[in-house]
């Protein structure tokens, strides 16, 4: 009878839902209390990592990084519990770990901490009554140096270029009745005296007089600009109350001491303003002129062996004579400020070799004439003591007939000579990529014809200058 009972009542399904319902809640109820204490969990552990990313990078910013360990290590306590104060639902507010570390003149910075997420269903998660956080962030950042900045300004011939092809194809409209050696020019024709191949016995007037009685506006007077910008007058200076260019406005900002010298360069270093005050330096930017040319293979009068007139290599080295050891720039007892050469160039060279071995031009080499990319000797010279190289190259523009830049003629000497080294374009041709490996890493910029070079210079003074701050974990 029994057995028969419990057969049926094995069998019955009535009433079955409630009773599987019944044995399932016990394990719903266990994962939905743990859902929403993790979740809960999660979103402060968000909040407290976001508390320690930003207190480690406020201990590296740029004002922070001129100010002690002890100060920098209270800034980043007062960023964390700013946050951490202003989170409910944990067991106590963490007092974070924080460690600061100066090398040079660099900072790193770790925050780290400890804290527990209060549980909302303590008996679900066997008796415990609050889930563990913990997490870290680290910043690291150099300060702003101390430097002196070496301007090296190209005036060679061919930086009388036109400044836009349209100052180029105006020039050569203007020089259309000129001496043979100087007609149709808008490239390297500025000669004192065009009519004489012999001796300086004319008085025609020069393709540079030329361009100067019409507007024409060249390359060299948008690196005049530039300096002007950098030295004497800054419009967009973040920092009120600043006299002066990008160079002063940025010592002020990162109080740093800067000293500039300014020299150009063309079959030698010419010295227009040994190192000095910035502001002293911006009063000889207007002493800034082309190289003169006497007359065609005559580069000046005395002197009219061959045609020659860009040693860049020769510039770099006799800066090298003359720049003392680099420091880290800091402001320790004793230490020196930072090096840096800034160069401004189209990166062809002109100038007299010894043979045939010192120049990869063969046709050129036994007149002693080599136009060839920047040797980059001299800057691994300058590189190997510690000195920065920063490079803004005005690109050599192709002289090629174009209906597309306006350049309406193509010059025989420019396709012999230097097209081989401007292939397959001005910012890729071995002209660039010499350039690019004579800069010290990350302190090259290129310009194209007719570009902003007073923008560009700014922005490449700028990323030498300026210090920057990263999370690195």
């Amino acid at each position: 009878m029994l057995r028969a009972w419990l057969y049926r009542f094995a069998r019955d399904r009535k009433a079955n839902v409630a009773v599987i319902t019944a044995l399932t809640m016990v394990p719903i109820i266990f994962l939905l209390g743990m859902t929403l204490d993790f979740s809960q969990a999660l979103r402060k552990k968000e909040q407290l990592d976001a508390a320690a990313d930003a207190a480690a990078i406020a201990a590296v910013r740029p004002a922070m990084l001129m100010q002690s360990d002890t100060v920098a290590q209270a800034t980043a306590n007062a960023i964390f519990m700013s946050v951490a104060n202003s989170i409910p639902g944990l067991v106590s507010t963490p007092t974070p770990t924080i460690t600061v570390t100066d090398v040079g003149l660099g900072r790193t910075v770790s925050v780290s901490y400890n804290a527990a997420s209060l549980n909302n269903f303590p008996k679900v998660l066997a008796n415990s009554t609050s889930w563990p956080l913990n997490g870290s962030a680290t910043a690291q950042a150099a300060a702003a140096p101390n430097m002196n900045w070496y301007l090296l300004m190209d005036d060679s011939p061919s930086m009388g270029i036109g400044a836009t092809n349209s100052d180029i194809s105006k020039l050569i409209t203007a020089t259309k009745n000129q001496p043979s050696s100087s007609a149709n020019c808008g490239f390297a024709c500025h000669e004192t005296h065009p009519n004489s191949d012999s001796g300086a016995n004319s008085s025609t007037k020069d393709n540079l007089t030329i361009a100067r009685s019409n507007n024409v506006t060249l390359r060299i007077d948008l690196v005049a600009n530039a300096l002007n910008q950098l030295l004497v007058s800054w419009a967009n200076c973040p920092q009120s109350g600043i006299s002066g260019g990008v160079m002063q406005c940025m010592s002020a900002l990162n109080n740093t001491t800067y000293k500039a010298a300014l020299y150009t360069f063309d079959v030698g270093l010419n010295t227009m303003q040994t190192l000095t005050t910035p502001t002293t330096a911006g009063t000889k930017i207007g002493n800034i002129a082309l190289m003169p040319v006497d007359h065609q293979n005559c580069v000046v009068l005395g002197s009219c062996t061959t045609d020659y007139g860009t040693d860049i290599a020769g510039a770099l080295n006799s800066l090298n004579a003359i720049m003392p050891a680099p420091g880290l720039g800091s402001n320790a007892v004793g230490d020196t400020p930072q090096e840096v050469v800034f160069l401004v160039t189209d990166g062809v060279e002109d100038k007299i070799v010894s043979g045939a071995s010192a120049c990869p031009n063969a046709s050129l080499a036994p007149s002693k004439r080599c136009q060839q990319p920047l040797d980059t000797t001299a800057c691994t010279a300058l590189k190997s003591r510690g000195i920065k190289i920063a490079i803004l190259y005005t690109e050599y523009l192709q002289l090629i007939a174009n209906a597309t830049t306006g350049i309406q003629t193509t010059d025989s000497w420019y396709m012999s000579w230097v097209d081989p080294y401007d292939e397959p374009a001005p910012s890729t041709g071995t002209i660039a990529q010499n350039l690019q490996a004579c800069a010290s890493p990350g302190f090259f910029s290129d310009v194209t014809s007719g570009g902003d070079i007073t923008g560009a210079l700014t922005q490449l003074f700028i990323k030498v200058a300026s210090s920057t701050a990263s999370l690195s974990q």
